[in-house]
């Protein structure tokens, strides 16, 4: 086989060709370098970020104004230590509601709100004990599957001790929602 003379036309040859505009590096993908410094200053706003975020989200006030979690009501409530070991602390709300008949008019009182006490019903030989409800009202109230609630210390003169029904028609519509696997916890027996 022959060989032929290099020309300028002749096109069997290999000859270096520039890369096609087409074509970049991994590094001028962005168009920009990022330099190990860079990196670590994007790196490091980003945690500081994270870190402020988590320290706002947390934050909460412990004080009486706020009520924000079941703690600072579990601590509010009278008798505190004997209200979770014998019932469940509670939020009451005491209002009045007028309703006329003609015309037909619904009116309420402003609800004043304060710490209290629900007891088990398996529990209320604490309140017979201190001699705070008799023996007859007890009765009453076991007839009717009713419980026991009472705002106040029962140490004080005048704890304010009252038979209460369990409302199960309100319900619950924060727990087993469709769509979450919050399971329900913790006793509900009263």
């Amino acid at each position: 086989m022959k060989r032929r003379p290099k020309s300028s036309y002749d096109r069997s040859y290999d000859y270096e060709r520039p890369p096609s505009p087409k074509q970049t590096s991994p590094r001028s993908f962005f168009n920009f370098s990022l330099n190990y410094a860079t990196l670590a200053l994007l790196g490091g706003i980003l945690i500081a970020g994270i870190g402020i975020g988590i320290a706002f989200n947390t934050t909460a006030s412990f004080s009486t104004e706020n009520v924000a979690s079941r703690e600072i009501i579990d601590r509010s409530a009278p008798n505190a230590e004997l209200c979770q070991q014998y019932g469940a602390s509670a939020i009451v709300t005491d209002m009045k509601v007028y309703v006329t008949l003609n015309p037909f008019k619904v009116f309420v009182t402003k609800p004043v709100m304060q710490p209290g006490c629900v007891l088990r019903q398996n529990n209320w030989a604490i309140l017979e004990q201190q001699k705070l409800v008799s023996h007859q009202q007890v009765s009453e109230c076991k007839n009717r599957m009713n419980t026991f609630g009472f705002t106040g210390s029962l140490e004080s003169s005048s704890p304010e001790i009252t038979c209460i029904y369990p409302n199960d028609d309100a319900g619950n519509h924060f727990v087993n929602k469709p769509g979450t696997a919050i399971p329900r916890t913790g006793p509900d027996n009263f």
